[in-house]
Order: structure tokens, then C-alpha cells, then sequence
């Protein structure tokens, strides 16, 4: 056992005799262990101890002087991993927290917040982080004699002209970045670099002069001394991030470090790059999931030693410390990508928004359609309220949204002839065009002409989607595949028929129609490999592409500026979904994907083939009048009795007995009911999909008018759970749920 140095009032206080460690089991408790040399374990360092018959390592949470457990049975800390605690004070008052707020074990709480690598026994040291800038030979190479077929190279020489790269810089570049590089750095245009000390002042490369209302939104932010949330409500092009660069600058200039958290790990390596850009001189890492262990790990430490001065990721990047955190900001606050679904189920924004007021820091929330919960709070004084109502580019107007009425229209594979005529104008013009469909495979479903089979899942209640290229049924909720049949299973017709539409159609459909035109379809299933989407955002930029077919990857955060005209295919069916936050997600996902045209001087269209033109939604859309749509959903929220006007917690079972599940949450239901307190309880339902991977679903729904009367009743509820016959069940309590 080591003892750490430099050992101060705090540390000198948990040299008691036992310890308190959160292991990785799902017990509400912490364990205590010995410290029989009376060694200075400080709270937040990570420590090996028996746990059965096995090791583990856990965190230290507190050092206290006796035990409820007979001091015969505890049994001695064997080792601690660290000089230093790799988790601050603050850090773990957040996670006790998320514990306490989200009823999820305190010790599962608190090892999710570390990288996998430091939650083993295995020794980690921080690397020195391999960066490269231009040599003296490249820094004089005029890049308009460089061969154009070298075409990476050309790229990763263009963007080291504008300053030094880390290779996760370099990496998203290109796929074959690495190979590029090795070619550059024998040939004598680059060199590796050593990274400086944080410097005192920050290079700023500021292009763009700011709008009057991004000046106002900058200095409302920075008026404030301590804690302040605002609500930054921009149209899409209207400049966002340009005041999130200026609130950083200031942020970096005052010796703080940033945390900007986005929704997507796709808008990761874009975001680096420009923010890479405009600070030079600044260390920026990014936290996500698309990153192997070991450069999560790196990169986790650089922030966590306060190398790093701008940490840019996904949800769990919530819970990266800080030590001299001075601004966080939340983009596309409304995603609901922030919410996590298994485990600790937390809302990152939420997580955030208390982790700002914790720490006494300023966090701005950005959206152009705000969640009905965040614009709620902002008009009822909560949050301060920031609008941008115009777009940032001078030329640049909002597009013009009109609807195709599909009743009274011919289709051929889902594209009515008004659209195919929007997209032949724009392919005489050499602009480009993205159909925006929300559903990936050939068809939702392949139907027999004779009998009405369809392909159901085997494993859940949903279909089989149709994947033509690959001849293949597969199911997009728990994996399943198969072939496709040559006959009907039931009746042996061979008549077998896609329903429905999805992007593999509508790609192969605009062939058939366009075979001139460079057709690009971006979906999960063609951006698998990684790197080929960093690839086919390039082909994008490089305008080599003429029409985009594609999911909501491509609805937010991208910027192609000869996208004129964009598409909406088969929107209708959220508009009349049981869940009551559908056309809210719509009405977001729409202004997103319609924010993608017409955003550089040449004017955009969005074309949206619906049955229901007139629906408000609609009419909404047209005019890009978030302000009364949300007003109205609010009226309607508030009449019925749902968020933000209540909370809820959502109780979930699942398991392969049918009985099993039922009599759980019926029980649970009877629990609950009998505590008697402030609390609306519901019936057991079905879930959405009542069955998945061979699991059948069921649900039980709380709710209060009251936060805290909801919390009470939880505190009293869970033990009662954990008390229930559960063996062959799974089951987990979500607070503040988004899905039902």
C-alpha cells in the first residue's frame, strides 16, 4: 500500500480505522473495509479489496471510526491504486446525487463515471499525446502545386495551415488518415510536436462578427457572477455556435476549463475540428463512446489533471471532473439522446444543470426547438430566456416549407411528382437535395398477395424489416435475421410484396429516375464501418454528391451550403402516436432536417408529402412559429395532466413468464397504493412493445404534481421493490422517463 504525499487537513481526517467503498454490484450500500496501518485514504481514490472470493476495485467514499459490521468479519483494504484522488469532492456529491435522484446503487452510480480501464486493477499512466504541426519545408509549401490526386494529404496539410493536430484530429480527417500522415511525415511536411503548458491567454480565431442578438445572448451570460442557466433559443443557422466560441474565449481567457456536451457521437469529429479551429492553442478532447478504451482513458485523464481546457462529448462526458470548470453548455438540449435507457437511467442536461449550480458555474442549454420542459422553465422565470430569431449569414433566409397533400397526388415507391420535379430542377442547377426518411431497409414489412401474411419477428412483437440488397428479413429491435423467403411460409405463394417505404428504397427508386445523379444514402446500416462517415460527410463538402437519402444522422448539426431543397417523406405517423410527446419530436426532428436547406446565400425549399396538411403542426412548420406550437402542446399538456406539469416514474418488468411479470408490478402496484401518499398510481399496461427478444414487457406508471412528494414516495417504494419474488425478472425504476 502506498501512502500519498503531500497530505493535507482533508486527507489527514480519513486516517480512521474503517473505510467506506462503492464496489460495481447492484446492493444499495457501500461496504466497509479495514484500515489497520490507519494509512490516509482520501474519498474518491480507487482501492483494491476482497470482495467473496474474488478482487475488486471500488472508490473510497468516506473514512468513519466504527462499524454496524462485527469488526471480526470486515476484512482490510489490500491496496490503493492512487496518490491522488481521481474523483473529486464534488464529483462525488454529483454522483451521491444521481444515486439518490435516479434510486440507482451507489457504487454502480460511481464506477460508470470512471473509464472501463481505470475501473480494473490494470496500472494506467497518462501518455504524452501525440500531436503534429507543419515543418519548416511544409510551412512554405504552396499547396496549389500539390498533386490534387493526393487528395487526403491535400487535406490534412490544409487543415495543419491552420494549427497543430492531435491524431484523433488527424484520425477524422479521413479513413485513411494514418496512412497519409506516415506518407507526410517521411516526406518532411509535418513533424511531431511536444504540447505546451496551458498558456495564459488563448489564441481566437474570430471570422465572423457578431449579430446584435448574439451580442446581447454573449453578454447576458457573462453578466452573471455565479450560477445562471440560460436557454439559448436560435432558428437553425442563426449562429448558435458562434456565441458558444465567444462564451468559451472568455471562458478559457479567466483560466477555466469548458464542458460542451452534443447529442450525437457523428457530430463529435466536425465539432472538434472547427472548435480546433478557433483555439489553437487550446487542448481539446472528446469523450464518446466511438473511442476505444484506451483513448477514452487518455483523454479522461488530460481533463482530469486540467491538461485539458475544452472536453467535448456525449452524456457520460457529464461526469467527467473538472478541477477548473468554468462554463458548461448543453447543444441540442432537447435530444432526447441525452436521456440514457439501461443502468443509471439519467438525463445528462438535467445532471448538468445541477452540476452547474453545484459548482456555481454558468451552463447555457441550445436549441432551436427547445424541450417543452426547458421552455417551460424559461418562461416561468427559471432559466434565463436568450432568442437568435435571425440567420447568422447575411444572405441566408429561412426556407420556404410548403406540404404535398398525398390524398389527391400520384406516388411511384413513396416520391410524388412534385418533389421528383423539385429534385430535377435542382440537378440542372448543380445544387444538391436530401429526402429525409426516417426509417432505414428496403420496407417496413414483406406481405404475401394471397393470404395477408407478414413478416413478424419470431423473437418480438414487431415485423421484420425488408433489407433488399442483401436478400434479408431483419428485425431492428432485437437483432434477429433471416433470409427472405422465395414462398409464403403459410400458404406457399411466391407473390411476396414490399410494404411501405424506407431509405433503401427511396435510394433505389431516384436511381431509376436520376441515373445521372450521385446518389448518397447515409442510415445506420451504411455508416457501420467505422470512419465512413467522416468519408462520406467529405464527399458531401466536396460537392460529389447530388442527392442525400437519409435518417435523422442527417437531420441536425451539419452545414452544407449547396443544399437547397430538402424532402420529408411519410411524417404522418407521430402525428396521431399514443405517446404524448410524438408531435413534439416531430415537430423538432422537421425544423432540424428543414434547417439543412438554404443555409448560405442561394434560397432553400423544404417539400413535406403528408396526408394532413392542415394539421397545426403543419401550419407551424410553415410559418417557423415554434413560439405558439409550443404554447399550444403546453395548453394540452397542462389540461391533461402530463410534463411539465407532473413527474413521473415509470416502473418497467420484463422476463419470459407472462404470469411472472404481471404479478410483479400488480404487487408493486399494491404497494404503492398502500403507502397512501401524494402520488397518482396507475394500472399495469403492456409496454409499447410488448414483446422483445422472446421478453415479454409490462409497465406501471407514478406520477405527482410534486418533485419532492414524488421522491418522498420513492424513498419508501424501492425498499418494498426489492422485497418482491423477482428472480426471473429484470426490472428498473425510470425517473422522468421520455419513453413509455
Amino acid at each position: 500500500m502506498r501512502v500519498a504525499p503531500n497530505l493535507d487537513v482533508a486527507s489527514i481526517l480519513c486516517a480512521a480505522p474503517i473505510v467506506r467503498v462503492a464496489l460495481d454490484v447492484p446492493l444499495p450500500t457501500l461496504f466497509d473495509y479495514a484500515n489497520p496501518e490507519l494509512i490516509n485514504i482520501i474519498p474518491g481514490q480507487r482501492v483494491i479489496i476482497p470482495f467473496g472470493s474474488a478482487q475488486m476495485v471500488g472508490v473510497a467514499m468516506e473514512c468513519v471510526a466504527d462499524s454496524a459490521v462485527p469488526l471480526a468479519r470486515i476484512k482490510p483494504v489490500l491496496q490503493v491504486l492512487d496518490e491522488n484522488p481521481l474523483l473529486s469532492a464534488e464529483l462525488l456529491a454529483l454522483l451521491r446525487f444521481c444515486s439518490d435522484y435516479y434510486h440507482h446503487p451507489l457504487g454502480a452510480t460511481v464506477l460508470s463515471a470512471l473509464p472501463a480501464r481505470l475501473r480494473s486493477k490494470q496500472p494506467v499512466t497518462l501518455k504524452q499525446a501525440a500531436r503534429y504541426r507543419l515543418s519548416a519545408s511544409g510551412r512554405s509549401l504552396d499547396l496549389n502545386l500539390f498533386p490534387k490526386r493526393k487528395v487526403v494529404q491535400h487535406r490534412l496539410l490544409a487543415a495543419l495551415q491552420q494549427g497543430v493536430l492531435t491524431a484523433a484530429q488527424v484520425r477524422a480527417i479521413s479513413p485513411s488518415a494514418a496512412s497519409a500522415l506516415k506518407a507526410l511525415l517521411q516526406a518532411g511536411w509535418i513533424e511531431p510536436c511536444e504540447v505546451s503548458a496551458a498558456p495564459s491567454t488563448y489564441a481566437f480565431n474570430s471570422p465572423h462578427t457578431l449579430t446584435a442578438e448574439q451580442q446581447q445572448a454573449v453578454a447576458a451570460v457573462q453578466r452573471a457572477s455565479a450560477y445562471s442557466c440560460s436557454l439559448l433559443h436560435g432558428i437553425t443557422g442563426s449562429g448558435k455556435t458562434e456565441v458558444y466560441v465567444h462564451l468559451m474565449h472568455h471562458a478559457l481567457q479567466q483560466g477555466q476549463q469548458v464542458l460542451l456536451l452534443v447529442p450525437e457521437i457523428n457530430l463529435t469529429p466536425q465539432l472538434e475540428n472547427y472548435f480546433h479551429s478557433r483555439f489553437p492553442d487550446a487542448e481539446l478532447v472528446s469523450l464518446h463512446s466511438g473511442l476505444n478504451d484506451g483513448e477514452r482513458t487518455q483523454n479522461w485523464l488530460r481533463a482530469q489533471m486540467g491538461r485539458a481546457r475544452i472536453v467535448l462529448g456525449t452524456r457520460l462526458a457529464v461526469f467527467t471532473p473538472l478541477p477548473q470548470l468554468g462554463l458548461i453548455i448543453v447543444d441540442e438540449e432537447h435530444d432526447a439522446s441525452f436521456k440514457q435507457q439501461d443502468g443509471l437511467r439519467y438525463s445528462a442536461r438535467d445532471v448538468a444543470i445541477f452540476r452547474a449550480k453545484q459548482q456555481g458555474v454558468a451552463i447555457v442549454l441550445g436549441s432551436a426547438t427547445p424541450s417543452l420542459e426547458s421552455y417551460y422553465n424559461a418562461q416561468s422565470g427559471r432559466y434565463q430566456m436568450l432568442r437568435l430569431t435571425q440567420r447568422a449569414a447575411t444572405l441566408a433566409t429561412l426556407p420556404q416549407v410548403r406540404c404535398i397533400n398525398i390524398s389527391n397526388t400520384l406516388m411511384a415507391h413513396g416520391i410524388s411528382e412534385p418533389l421528383l420535379q423539385a429534385l430535377a430542377a435542382r440537378l440542372q442547377r448543380g445544387e444538391q437535395s436530401l429526402i429525409f426518411i426516417n426509417r432505414r431497409g428496403y420496407a417496413p414489412v414483406l406481405m404475401c398477395t394471397a393470404c395477408g401474411w407478414l413478416s413478424g419477428c419470431a423473437n418480438c412483437a414487431g415485423k421484420l424489416v425488408l433489407h433488399l440488397q442483401d436478400r434479408m428479413l431483419r428485425c431492428h429491435h432485437c437483432g434477429h435475421q433471416q433470409r427472405v423467403p422465395h414462398a409464403c411460409p403459410s400458404c406457399g405463394n411466391t407473390d411476396l410484396q414490399p410494404v411501405g417505404i424506407g431509405t433503401q428504397r427511396v435510394e433505389s427508386a431516384l436511381q431509376e429516375y436520376f441515373p445521372q445523379a450521385r446518389i448518397l444514402r447515409v442510415d445506420r446500416d451504411s455508416t457501420r464501418n467505422k470512419g465512413t462517415w467522416n468519408a462520406m460527410r467529405q464527399q458531401i463538402q466536396d460537392d460529389a454528391v447530388d442527392i442525400l437519402v437519409g435518417t435523422q444522422m442527417l437531420a441536425k448539426g451539419h452545414d452544407f451550403p449547396n443544399l437547397t431543397l430538402v424532402g420529408v417523406i411519410n411524417p404522418d405517423s407521430a402525428l396521431y402516436s399514443s405517446d404524448f410527446r410524438a408531435s413534439e419530436k416531430l415537430f423538432a426532428q422537421l425544423v432540424q432536417v428543414a434547417g439543412r436547406a438554404g443555409r448560405a446565400e442561394k434560397p432553400g425549399e423544404v417539400l413535406i408529402q403528408t396526408a394532413f396538411p392542415d394539421h397545426p403542426l403543419f401550419r407551424a412548420l410553415r410559418e417557423h412559429d415554434y413560439e405558439n406550437w409550443a404554447q399550444t402542446l403546453l395548453a394540452e399538456r397542462q389540461s391533461a395532466g402530463f410534463p411539465p406539469f407532473v413527474y413521473q416514474v415509470l416502473l418497467r418488468a420484463e422476463g419470459k413468464n407472462k404470469e411472472e411479470v404481471y404479478t410483479f408490478l400488480h404487487q408493486a402496484q399494491s404497494a404503492a397504493v398502500a403507502l397512501d401518499m401524494a402520488v397518482e398510481v396507475y394500472g399495469v399496461v403492456p409496454a409499447a412493445l410488448p414483446r422483445r427478444a422472446n421478453h415479454l414487457r409490462a409497465q406501471l406508471l407514478v406520477q405527482s404534481n410534486s418533485r419532492k412528494a414524488l421522491q418522498q414516495f420513492l424513498k419508501a417504494w424501492r425498499p418494498l421493490l426489492d422485497t418482491l419474488p423477482a428472480k426471473k425478472l429484470r426490472w428498473s425504476l425510470d425517473i422522468d422517463p421520455l419513453e413509455f
